[in-house]
């Protein structure tokens, strides 16, 4: 992301003691991160994955992780919600800050597709957003009630993370949120290097909207509401 020595009684009781199975390494040379605490709201992270375990593909073709992976995560849609796993980069563009910047991510942009109430660009080191592809013949995200502000449950094994829409990325490349939303999931939030390479699902729901966008509480509050609706039903 030492041996040492024990006394033959400390190893014996290792050896009653059950086992877990260690967490997946981080990418090579990312930053180790306590995982989050907690996941916000009441809606648990297993309940919101069963309700997508299912795949009604609305995209006319399937997306890549990275530019060098094959095309294998189609986006799926149910009545209030749109939904894809995939892997977690980071994105760190908009307003430059501590972690974000041109000399911390070789890929800085200092814009974001979509800006706060007060004209400025997003700060991806503050606030939870999400990355959607930008329009394509693979799929157009503003079709199916998906715009910037759009409130989505971000969900990584027991944890689920409200965010909002906040940026496009390339036409054929999904799975990337931004330095805060990874941070808050105990994802690996260094934008060179860090992300996780599988186990995200991104749940966006259709027409819905937080304003101002940069209002991460309006977004949890929201968030927290259609999570419980779209468990109860859909």
């Amino acid at each position: 992301m030492r041996v040492r020595s024990l006394t033959l009684a400390v190893a014996g009781l290792a050896l009653l003691a059950p086992t877990t199975l260690p967490d997946p390494p981080p990418r090579e040379g990312a930053q180790q991160k306590p995982l989050a605490p907690r996941s916000e709201g009441a809606v648990r992270a297993a309940d919101l994955l069963a309700k997508v375990r299912d795949c009604a593909q609305v995209s006319r073709g399937r997306y890549r992780t990275d530019a060098d992976q094959p095309a294998t995560v189609p986006v799926c849609g149910t009545e209030s919600a749109v939904h894809w796993t995939a892997d977690m980069d980071i994105d760190c563009d908009g307003r430059p800050g501590t972690h974000c910047n041109g000399s911390s991510d070789p890929s800085f942009s200092g814009a974001t597709a979509f800006t706060q109430s007060d004209g400025r660009y997003l700060s991806a080191e503050e606030l939870p957003y999400i990355v959607v592809p930008g329009a394509s013949d693979i799929w157009d995200y503003r079709a199916h009630g998906v715009h910037g502000g759009s409130v989505a449950a971000v969900v990584y094994r027991d944890r689920v993370q409200y965010a909002v829409v906040g940026d496009t990325g390339p036409g054929e490349i999904i799975g990337e949120a931004s330095y805060a939303a990874a941070q808050a999931l105990g994802i690996p939030p260094d934008p060179h290097g860090g992300g996780t390479p599988s186990g995200v699902t991104y749940i966006v729901f259709k027409d819905s909207e937080v304003s101002p966008i940069e209002d991460h509480a309006a977004a949890v509050a929201t968030g927290e509401r259609l999570a419980r609706s779209f468990v109860k039903g859909d």
